[in-house]
């Protein structure tokens, strides 16, 4: 098994290769870009970005009739001032040049600095990962915590009046994405239309720093209540019933009947000898799900709940043409995939010694 994770290991600078090469390749075929973004501003045309103009700032420098410039939004302008502005952002130079010069930097792990804020990007998603952070591990532990136990209920009781009542909320979970369930509770219990029991937006509130211990942390809690909901109600479903499934496949296996032909009582069955094969895929996918809930998951719910993370970062960041914070982003969330990824190849052995990758590669 070691020299099975070494091999891993290996590969994953070459998937990093590969994922920030095709990324780069595709943002460089891409229309727009952030000099375009930056002089359709200076023309007074709305590109639907979220940040301010050059970081630093400019002064707009008109003139120059002529202008034969790549940038549609280009006419009118100074050359030399376009050229002022490639120059900030760094495309001044070829695209292979700052390719060679991201990869470069990566290297030794320094991510650029955004092209719209003051502020290195590492240091940027240091500062938007305890949101997400939260949201995430949260939904994450409730999912499992709601689904394993469930799943497992519904394995047992199978085809009975349970089982058929619960699948109506299974099937809802499976049918209204997370993002309609937050709208749902913002109407109802954030002031929407019914009840203002819990806060719009934010994780804590004002008045946060002022407050106790035990005030401080019931005010956290308070604020993650509908974010973490929306999400658990969306993310559950799936969880539920892969549990369900691999529970009733292997409840029917021959061993588990030789078990209970021996008298052994139905809880031991169920978790001495079912629980450990049975749960192989649940556990192994815990990785999966959580780097779902980190990243992905919570994009929609931070837009829509006003919470500053990692999610909205990079949807910011997209629209505002930051490549620096975009690439930034996407090499970390691959490294943390791709280690997660090996995580759950080692949750398989874990689970299940018998399963060995390596002798299956040799």
């Amino acid at each position: 098994m070691f020299a099975y994770i070494i091999r891993r290991l290996a590969l994953i600078p070459l998937t990093l290769f590969g994922i920030i090469t095709l990324n780069f390749i595709i943002v460089q075929l891409a229309p727009g870009g952030p000099v375009e973004r930056v002089l359709a501003q200076i023309k007074g045309i709305d590109t639907g970005g979220s940040s301010g103009g050059l970081r630093g700032g400019s002064e707009v420098m008109r003139g120059g009739g002529g202008n034969t410039s790549m940038y549609r939004g280009a006419q009118g302008l100074d050359p030399a001032f376009v050229k002022e502005i490639e120059k900030q952002f760094g495309f001044d130079k070829p695209p292979l040049e700052r390719y060679m010069l991201m990869m470069k930097n990566y290297l030794v792990f320094d991510l650029g600095q955004s092209f719209y804020r003051t502020i290195d990007v590492g240091d940027l998603i240091v500062e938007k990962m305890p949101v997400s952070i939260s949201i995430g591990l949260w939904s994450t532990l409730i999912i499992y915590l709601i689904s394993i136990p469930l799943g497992i209920a519904k394995a047992v009781r199978d085809g009975s009046r349970f089982d058929i009542g619960t699948s109506y909320f299974v099937v809802i979970g499976y049918a209204v994405p997370s993002f309609m369930f937050a709208i749902l509770l913002i109407v109802v219990f954030a002031g929407g239309s019914y009840l203002n029991w819990f806060p719009l937006r934010g994780l804590t509130s004002d008045n946060w720093s002022s407050l106790s211990v035990g005030g401080k942390i019931l005010d956290y809690a308070w604020h993650l209540v509908l974010p973490v909901t929306a999400m658990t109600i969306g993310g559950f479903a799936s969880l539920t019933m892969l549990t369900k499934n691999c529970f009733l496949d292997e409840i029917n296996k021959q061993y588990v009947l030789t078990a209970k032909a021996k008298g052994l009582a139905p809880n031991r069955v169920l978790y001495g000898h079912v629980f450990r094969n049975a749960m192989l895929l649940v556990i192994a996918g815990f990785p999966a799900t959580l780097v779902s809930m980190l990243f992905t998951g919570s994009l929609l719910i931070e837009v829509i709940f006003s919470l500053d993370g990692l999610g909205l970062l990079g949807y910011q960041a997209i629209l505002d043409r930051d490549y620096p914070v975009v690439f930034g982003t996407l090499y970390l969330f691959s490294i943390v995939g791709l280690f997660l990824n090996l995580l759950s190849d080692l949750a398989y052995h874990v689970v299940d010694p018998r399963i060995d990758f390596e002798a299956r590669q040799s």
